[in-house]
């Protein structure tokens, strides 16, 4: 190599770690905004216990004062032997149900932590749907007969006439 060709190569390498070291003030901040991000959410995760979340122990679902009267109900409920949150309140195919979980896990934190719910608490509607879908799956054998003609046929929702099987609604 010449010595104009090691000049120039030289001349490139300062210029390479001068942007590097532009660039490294940038990367350092969005790493540590991650990093705290992250954390905040561990922090979060575990304070609120959210590993009892994944469960399928119905007094995962009282964690929230807003659910303690729905819980104490269910408890006296005709289903209480035989369905708990999770067999009414999510799909029972394996991808439907950790997607509805983790949907409903990231709303109900986020609204209980800024305190940004109606109380008594409702049901949405796309959750209506999944117990509407819980109730047919496990009584298909009873409603055959009352179900529509076609998958998206007109058909009352079952907790229409059945309002407090589950719990008592408010």
């Amino acid at each position: 190599m010449s010595s104009t060709g090691a000049v120039e190569a030289n001349a490139e390498s300062r210029s390479a770690n001068g942007q590097l070291r532009r660039y490294r003030p940038l990367a350092v901040i969005a790493a540590c905004t991650v990093g705290t991000m992250f954390g905040l959410g561990m922090f979060t995760f575990n304070y609120g216990g959210g590993a009892a979340y994944f469960s399928n122990d119905p007094k995962a679902c009282a964690n929230c004062h807003v659910m303690q009267s729905h819980y104490d109900s269910w408890e006296k409920s005709s289903h209480h032997a035989v369905a708990g949150c999770n067999d009414c309140h999510l799909p029972h195919d394996f991808l439907g149900k950790w997607i509805t979980k983790a949907d409903n896990g990231l709303f109900h934190s986020l609204a209980f932590t800024t305190g940004d719910f109606p109380e008594p608490i409702r049901i949405k509607d796309r959750n209506r749907r999944v117990t509407q879908g819980a109730c047919l799956y496990c009584h298909q054998d009873f409603v055959h007969s009352m179900l529509p003609e076609h998958p998206a046929g007109d058909m009352l929702n079952c907790i229409h006439c059945h309002y407090s099987v589950g719990h008592a609604h408010h």
